[in-house]
């Protein structure tokens, strides 16, 4: 059956991250756990797909409230899909968004990107660097080394970030085939990649918790007084974080 097939093939991914990434887990939780401890924000970006992984961990119940989404409209799959692939490729446009955003010196900022060689992302990663803020890269080792860059510099994403977090997705992303048909089928990234990252921010919360501060967390709306807490949350983030 091919479904459980997928579901062994996710399982396989999990305990690879297990294995190989937890280094860099703990890492990425550090520098988020010091940006919220001195009230900054986290801010998360992806081009077409990766657009996903801002949209999991931003405005989420049981999700930390300073947790900025860059969602680009024109990097979006919305209305077109492949005009998404032609901004993601456009040298210059990572500055023009970053610019319109309100980060600080000592923000951090989740760059997803599962091939890490396209002008977007990679430039948006030099640009935050530029301004102080720490790069995590959502990605995958195996496909990023198999591919060339897409941006001026020769660069990927993981040569300029502070820490990777490898996906451990294979070259091309899909992991399931049959015999006679040429295609690979079946996704990885973006279901590992929603687990990674809310890992790392539950990892985040629980050492905010245990050092004995008292990290803002969104609850469910449809709690009983979940609307009234979070009204107050987006009070006192509203001016900093756009989408609010």
């Amino acid at each position: 059956m091919m479904a459980l097939e997928y579901i062994k093939e996710i399982e396989k991914n999990i305990e690879r991250i297990k294995d190989t990434q937890m280094d860099s887990i703990q890492a990425a939780s550090q520098l988020i756990k010091e940006a919220v401890k001195s009230k900054k924000l986290l801010h998360v970006f992806g081009c077409g797909h990766s657009q996903m992984y801002a949209e999991e961990v931003f405005y989420r119940a049981g999700g930390l409230v300073p947790v900025n989404a860059i969602l680009e409209p024109a990097l979006s799959l919305r209305p077109e899909a492949p005009k998404s692939t032609w901004f993601e490729r456009l040298s210059g446009y990572a500055k023009v968004i970053l610019d319109n955003e309100d980060t600080k010196k000592g923000d951090v900022i989740v760059i997803a990107s599962t091939s890490g060689r396209n002008a977007v992302p990679i430039e948006m990663a030099l640009e935050a660097k530029k301004r102080g803020i720490h790069v995590i890269a959502l990605t995958s080792g195996e496909f990023t080394n198999d591919v060339t860059s897409r941006h001026e510099s020769g660069k990927k994403l993981i040569d300029i970030a502070d820490v990777v977090l490898d996906n451990c997705g294979v070259s091309g992303d899909a992991v399931l085939e049959i015999e006679g048909f040429a295609t690979k089928f079946g996704p990885t990234s973006s279901v590992i990649g929603f687990m990674i990252l809310q890992s790392v921010i539950a990892q985040a919360i629980s050492d905010l918790i245990h050092n004995g501060d008292d990290p803002s967390i969104w609850v469910s709306s449809n709690l009983d007084k979940g609307d009234d807490i979070n009204k107050e949350h987006i009070k006192q983030y509203k001016e900093k974080i756009k989408c609010l």
